[in-house]
């Protein structure tokens, strides 16, 4: 599993309906915690505005998917 470090913009890997969002959502990385055990991420609006800040453990944030991308 990768580490991610502050401001890494990051995949949700599972819903979160109490905040209306849904696995897939980006996040932004605002903390890391220990080793990367969990992490702050945040999580905003198209009009700018804070949807959610979740502290969530290594196993729901994951690398973003990015399927145009070619992997050597």
């Amino acid at each position: 599993m990768k580490a991610f470090t502050e401001l890494d913009v990051v995949q949700l890997q599972t819903s979160h309906p109490e905040c209306e969002l849904a696995a897939g959502a980006l996040g932004t990385v605002v903390l890391v915690y220990g080793q990367g055990e969990a992490y702050e991420v945040e999580f905003v609006r198209l009009d700018g505005y804070t949807q959610a800040i979740l502290t969530l453990p290594a196993t729901e944030v994951g690398v973003i998917a990015q399927p145009w991308r070619q992997v050597a």
